[in-house]
Parts: structure tokens; sequence; C-alpha cells
């Protein structure tokens, strides 16, 4: 039996009618399932239950042809998925923090520098001239008590240190590393003997207390230019010919004498014995420009901070120092030297 599915006891009017879409049908068709809708269904449940699994957990993979991120379709070649933008640069893949095996050779130690015990001992009987020697701190072996007596009997300074600092500047350095000086050092008397072969006066430059290998290299440039015999740098508290002081030399250490002493104050002493005056330079002393630097000298500079240390200062025959004009109250080092080293070649004419 059919009916009018829209029909209503209430009166229609005509613009009801208008908006309706009603039209007839069969009694009970929407409360019962024709067979072939019931197929379909089912046909569709099977198929739902074959397709592989979403990355999102539900089952069934997205539409082929959209996008499953946003459900909007894109044309196959879109830009925006398979080429970069213009406006923002690639990102590059991180660097890992290990060192491939084929890179290892970057962490070859330098010439000056000696890991391993069995090379430190046979530096030290060769006698090769070595800077200074880090132990690492901790339990020492017998091997490594019998190196650090050597060391100590030829006069090298040792530093205990921590294990990571040896780490850091190399590998497999068993407990130990030693800093070669990347130059050979003189004695005194050969400085002397160098004076007295030229038939001059000797003409010497002592630092005390000068740690920095710019410093020391411009100075020793210097002193070649002004035709000193030599320079003295004490053992401890001070830089040697490390590879940054020869460099900052620009050569000079070819034709300047470097001897390295253990005690200062006693160098002095025996300089003093054998008619060598000494100036030190201080803040508080004679202008420069009003001292004699005729005859054998020697001119000690101190370090930037702290000046020449106080036994050397007492020491010494006299003072001289720099005028100072402006609102800074000292030179640098080697700016200091060169200044005095040039006023004592003045004199010295």
């Amino acid at each position: 039996m059919a009916f009018y599915k829209d029909f209503t006891k209430k009166k229609m009017t005509r613009a009801d009618h208008l908006r309706s879409e009603s039209k007839w049908e069969e009694e009970g068709t929407r409360y019962r399932r024709s067979s072939a809708q019931a197929d379909a269904q089912r046909r569709g449940a099977q198929e739902e239950a074959k397709r592989p699994s979403r990355p999102d957990g539900k089952n069934g993979a997205p539409r082929p042809g959209r996008d499953s991120r946003k459900g909007k379709p894109f044309a196959e070649g879109n830009k925006r998925f398979d080429a970069p933008r213009a406006d923002k640069p690639e990102l590059k893949p991180m660097k890992s923090p290990f060192t491939p095996p084929e890179k290892e050779n970057a962490y070859l130690p330098p010439e000056n520098l000696l890991s391993g015990r069995n090379p430190i001992r046979e530096a030290i009987k060769s006698g090769r001239d070595i800077e200074k020697l880090l132990v690492a701190r901790g339990d020492l072996s017998a091997t490594a008590r019998e190196i650090i007596a050597m060391a100590k009997e030829a006069h090298i300074p040792v530093q205990m240190v921590d294990r990571s600092r040896l780490d850091e500047i190399t590998r497999n350095h068993q407990g130990m590393l030693a800093f070669a000086s990347a130059y050979r050092y003189y004695e005194v008397e050969d400085m002397l003997a160098d004076a007295q072969e030229k038939g001059e006066d000797p003409f010497l430059v002592v630092l005390d207390g000068v740690t920095d290998p710019q410093n020391l290299g411009a100075i020793i440039r210097t002193a070649a230019c002004v035709g000193a015999h030599g320079v003295i740098v004490p053992e401890r508290r001070a830089v040697g010919l490390t590879p940054s002081a020869v460099k900052a030399s620009a050569g000079a250490i070819e034709t300047v004498k470097v001897a390295r002493v253990t005690n200062l104050k006693r160098t002095l002493d025996q300089l003093k014995a054998q008619g060598i005056w000494l100036y030190a330079a201080d803040m508080v002393g004679d202008d420069y420009r009003k001292v004699d630097f005729s005859g054998p000298m020697a001119l000690i500079i101190g370090a930037e901070g702290e000046g020449v240390s106080r036994l050397v200062l007492e020491n010494s025959d006299y003072r001289v120092s720099l005028p100072m004009k402006g609102g800074v109250g000292s030179l640098n080092a080697s700016v200091a030297a060169g200044i005095l080293m040039y006023a004592a070649l003045s004199g010295r004419e």
C-alpha cells in the first residue's frame, strides 16, 4: 500500500509544497533493507577488513590521489611535496660527535709534542730541549716515576694535571705528555763568547716572567735588529721557544741565541761578576733618555702586570723608566723592550 510520506494533519501552504521534495514510496521501506542493499553493505565490510592498517592505528589505507594529512587532493609531482622551497634552505645532516677511522689522522700530534713513555724517555736521554712534562694525577707506575726523576735531573719542569686535560691534547698518551722546544737553546757563555769574537761589549736582554709567546718572539726579532748577543729566559713561570714564539720572531731566531737558566738571580750575579751592568725596566726609575747605556750591559724586562721581580730589581745597578703622558699606565712588554733596546743601541754607538 502506498502513502504520501510528507502527509500531516496540518494544512500545507503553497510555499510548503514548493520546498518539499516529496514523493510516493512503499510502506515499510524505511524500516527494512532490501537484499541488494544488505549484500552491498556486507561486501564493503569485508573489503574494509582486508585493507592494511594506517599509521594512526585505524584500519584502511588513505584514498589514492589524496593527501592523507589534510584530506585534500593534490596533483602528482606537486612542488609542495616533491621539491624544496626556494625560500627555505635544505637542512644539512648533523655531524656525528665520533670521528670516523679515516679521519683519525687529524689527531696526530705536532712535531714538538711527545706522547707516550718511550718517546719521552728517549728524548730526555738524547738531551733534547723540552719545555715541560705533563703527568696525569693518580698512582704512578715504576716507569712513570723513573721518567719523572730523569726530567727533574735534566731541569725539565714537571706539572701534575688531570687525565682529562691530556685527553683533550692527544690520544694514547699513557698518562704522560712532553712539549719539546721548537728550537735549540744556547748557554750564556756562548753569548759572551760571541761578543768577544766580534770585539764588542756584551749586549744581553733578560726576560723576567714574560709568559706570552708573541712577546717573546717580537723581543727576539728586535734583539736581532739592534745587534744584541742573546736573550735570556728563566726556566719556570716564563715562556720558552714554543712554535708560536719561533713564528713570531720572523726568522730572527736563526741569528739570536736564546738561553734558558734555572736560577735567574744567580745568573745575574754571575754577569755582574764579569763586569756587566744590569739595567732593569721599572715604573719608578730614571728617564731612559737620560741614562748612559754604554759599556757591557744586560737589559731586564719584566711582565706587563707584575714587572721585574723584587729580588731581581734590588740586585740591578740601574732602574730605567718610560714616561707615560696619556691615561694608560703601562706598555706592552715587547714594545717597552723595543724602545729601551734602541735607546741602548744609540748610547752604545
